[in-house]
């Protein structure tokens, strides 16, 4: 830095030297003046300049957030079918090794240790070409098909978080995948660095079906722990509560154009898992703006939304629960 310094002194002071001898009349202590001030000028000017630090990263070691007002958000990925971008599907190379990422993380499975990375790379774009946060539930790894969902359990403790791959890394022999901060959080290891961890991709094809690990490919249902329905020819013929007089009444009653004089309710599915079965429907019913019901047969939970008097938007939320996941939902016309 100095050396560079005092050339840029040599160089003034040179330059002003052949201005005074082209003018012999400009006095030869003005010239110097002159001189020293225009080193000066530089001097602040370098001070002034942008770190020369030939990195993309503004920070040269990794670290924790400075300032964490209270602990980040853990909510797991929600896995779903994602295609691969298949510019990020070509062999590469870091420090002098080769890299040649998979066609399909269907049926992987790694043991290995996990590292995360934090504050440093925050801010800057992945090899997905997103930006990176270290507050997302997200993770890098070198050969995993970009993007992919990896359930990560750390077998210390047996804590488990799902993440979404979206970057490249960690380059280093004894590590086999680089969590997020807030995934390092969720696992319990952000404290201490490395932890020996479990890594399942969550694999979506085209049609929905899920296949975790090397375990069996199942349904989205199933994989999200719902029974099979009944079919609706099934639903139908089944037996419906006894009705009082005052209800008979209201059957001999003609109903307008858009509004049934049945109640209407729209099964979504079944479900073992009471926990499961009322945290679906807790949700449904806010999405939807409908009432939930889950009555029980046989320890299985039947999640259905209603009752719902309009035929219009009968219609309506069965397309909409169609589209999006429950393709096996059905109504139920039940007089009351």
């Amino acid at each position: 830095m100095l050396q560079r310094l005092f050339s840029t002194f040599d160089f003034v002071y040179e330059s002003f030297s052949k201005v005074s001898l082209a003018n012999a009349s400009f006095p030869s202590q003005r010239i110097l003046g002159y001189a020293t001030a225009a080193f000066f000028i530089f001097v602040l000017a370098g001070c002034q300049s942008a770190p020369s630090q030939s990195s993309r990263y503004t920070q040269q070691q990794d670290s924790a957030p400075r300032h964490v007002a209270k602990k980040p958000e853990t909510l797991d990925a929600v896995p779903k079918y994602e295609a691969y971008r298949m510019f990020n599907s070509r062999p590469y190379k870091v420090l002098g090794k080769h890299y040649t990422p998979m066609n399909s993380g269907k049926g992987y499975e790694e043991v290995g240790y996990a590292s995360w990375y934090g504050q440093k790379f925050h801010g800057h774009l992945t090899s997905n070409g997103e930006t990176y946060n270290m507050f997302a539930m997200s993770a890098a790894h070198k050969t995993l098909p970009l993007p992919s969902y990896v359930r990560v359990t750390n077998l210390e403790n047996n804590k488990q978080a799902i993440v979404r791959v979206n970057d490249r890394g960690p380059f280093h022999d004894n590590r086999i995948i680089d969590l997020s901060y807030a995934a390092a959080v969720k696992l319990g290891y952000h404290s201490k660095g490395t932890a020996k961890v479990k890594l399942e991709v969550i694999h979506f094809d085209e049609q929905n079906n899920v296949t975790v690990g090397n375990n069996p490919t199942v349904t989205y249902d199933e994989y999200l722990g719902i029974a099979v329905n009944p079919s609706p020819e099934i639903a139908s013929t089944s037996p419906k509560p006894p009705l009082d007089p005052a209800s008979a009444d209201k059957t001999a009653t003609k109903p307008s154009s858009n509004t049934v004089s049945d109640a209407v309710y729209i099964q979504v599915a079944a479900l073992s898992n009471a926990e499961k079965a009322k945290s679906i429907s807790n949700v449904l019913s806010a999405l939807y703006q409908v009432p939930a019901h889950l009555p029980v047969t046989n320890n299985i939970y039947k999640l259905q939304l209603g009752p719902i008097h309009d035929e219009a938007v009968v219609a309506e939320v069965l397309e909409q629960l169609k589209q999006n996941g429950y393709p096996n939902a059905y109504a139920i016309t039940q007089t009351l």
